[in-house]
Order: structure tokens, then sequence, then C-alpha cells
């Protein structure tokens, strides 16, 4: 008997207890239970949604880092592009200066027949002494011709094959055969000159060494140098250079004249062949 009243209260203390969450909840009054129970529902929903939005936020950084990466790499590629583009632009603004030193060159030499021609290979272990050009025999090209780059003489053709010759430079330190009978214009207006040959090349000073010339000759800085045509090999007023300075040789005989090159040394790409002077029968 005690225990069916004990049960029949126990149910009706829970049908109370639901009465009351029930009526809190359909209840547009707020109440205690009410807000107890909001609050434990949007505690839980919290607590439910908080790792799915960490989730979320790390996804996000993940994609948002990869499209960073892409637009990093998109971004090298185009530099990458530019640089290689500049530097095409400046090596092609190179060859047209010294191509327009080519055609003014050309302008100058009006008294000779001459043949353009590119420089094809120049072996760095050689590259003081001698050059290849892709002019040769089927061009009109022969062994001893003249070779001239940018204003001024490089030196002469030492070997011709059928499409190709190859180039004995003035800068040689290894071969006589680079030298040269070369005169310096003294007195343009009178006519004085004074005959000598050059004969080596400092490379330090990056000068040709022109040697006996006569002690009486009253050569001055600035005076031009070109060749004298006396050594039957290159024809005559071909310009050298100019000269820097002057000096008494060890033995006090002759002067040491130094003389800066006019003609391109070092970046040679382009060169003009003299076939013959003009006039001449071939």
């Amino acid at each position: 008997m005690f225990n069916n009243k004990r049960l029949i209260g126990i149910l009706l203390g829970a049908i109370a207890i639901v009465s009351l969450i029930s009526y809190s909840l359909f209840n547009r009054t707020n109440n205690i239970v009410k807000s107890a129970v909001n609050e434990t529902v949007s505690w839980t929903g919290r607590a439910l949604s908080e790792p799915v939005n960490v989730v979320v936020r790390f996804v996000n950084s993940v994609d948002d880092l990869v499209n960073t990466f892409e637009e990093n790499e998109a971004l090298k590629s185009k530099i990458d592009q530019t640089y290689e583009m500049q530097v095409r632009i400046a090596d092609l603004e190179t060859e047209n200066g010294k191509l327009r030193q080519e055609l003014k060159l050309s302008e100058t030499l009006s008294n000779f027949s001459s043949l353009h021609g590119t420089v094809i290979s120049r072996n760095p272990d050689q590259w003081t002494e001698t050059l290849m050009i892709n002019v040769g025999s089927k061009q009109g090209v022969s062994e001893n011709m003249a070779v001239m780059a940018g204003n001024g003489l490089i030196g002469r053709v030492i070997e011709v094959n059928p499409t190709s010759s190859k180039v004995l430079l003035l800068t040689s330190t290894q071969s006589a055969d680079g030298m040269v009978s070369a005169r310096i214009q003294i007195d343009e207006e009178e006519g004085n000159s004074a005959i000598g040959i050059i004969s080596d090349y400092d490379p330090a000073t990056k000068e040709y060494v022109m040697t006996q010339v006569s002690p009486d000759a009253k050569v001055k800085k600035g005076n031009m140098v070109i060749t004298s045509g006396l050594g039957g090999v290159i024809p005559s007023t071909l310009l050298i250079g100019e000269v820097t300075s002057t000096e008494m040789d060890a033995y006090g005989l002759f002067q040491t004249v130094r003389v800066k090159p006019a003609g391109e040394m070092t970046d040679i790409r382009f060169v003009t062949v003299i076939l013959r002077e003009g006039g001449e029968s071939e």
C-alpha cells in the first residue's frame, strides 16, 4: 500500500514538472524555467558549433594559402618574363647601335669596296687573338684583307674558307703577323706625319703600342693614327686610333707612342672587310 502511494506521488510530481516545462515553453511570458531552458539550449548549440567553426576557419585559411601561393607563382612567372624581355631589349638596342656604327663606317669608306660580315665564333682561350666571321671566298674575301669594326681597324684575314674566314686581331700578343705599318697625322693642314709600326697591345691599358717613330716627330695627344699602306698588305688611310701619350724608348733612339683603338675591341659582333680600293680592278 505504501509503495503504491509512493509511486502515485512520483508520477504526479513528474506530470507536474512536465506540465510546468510545457507551460514555460509555450507561454510568451518570460520566467526562470524558460530562461534556464533557453540558456541550456544556447550553450549546447555554441558548444557543438564551435568545433565546426574551427574546422571551417581552418579550411578557409588553407584555401587562402593555396590561392596566395598560386598567385605568387603567377607573379614570379610574369616577373621572369619581364626580366627576359628587358634583357632582350637591351641586347637589341646594343646590336642596333653596332649596326649603326658599321653603317656610318661604310659611309666613310667611300674609297673602298667593302663587305659586311658577322662574327660567328670567338674562342675564349684566344679572345684577343682571333675570331671567325661568316664571309669567305664565295663572297670575294681573300687573305690579308683588312677588317674593321666600329670606327677603326681591328685586324686582317689570315685564313679563308668558302663561307667563313679567320681574322687575326691587332690585340694579338702571340703573333708578330699582327703588326701594321701606321702613320700619325701630326699636322693635317701641312700634311706632316710620322711613320711607325703598331707592334704590340697592352691589355692593362687597352692601348696599342706604336714603335719606330722618329724622335724628331712632334707627336701630340689627340693626333689620329691611320694605316700607311707601306706594309703592302693593309691599304692606306684606314683609321686605327688616337694618340694618348708618347715617350722615348729605352735606347733613346725612337719614340714609343700609345694609341687608343678606334675600333671595337671587346664586344665585336659585326665587321667590315675591305675588299679593295675603289677604282681598282678585281
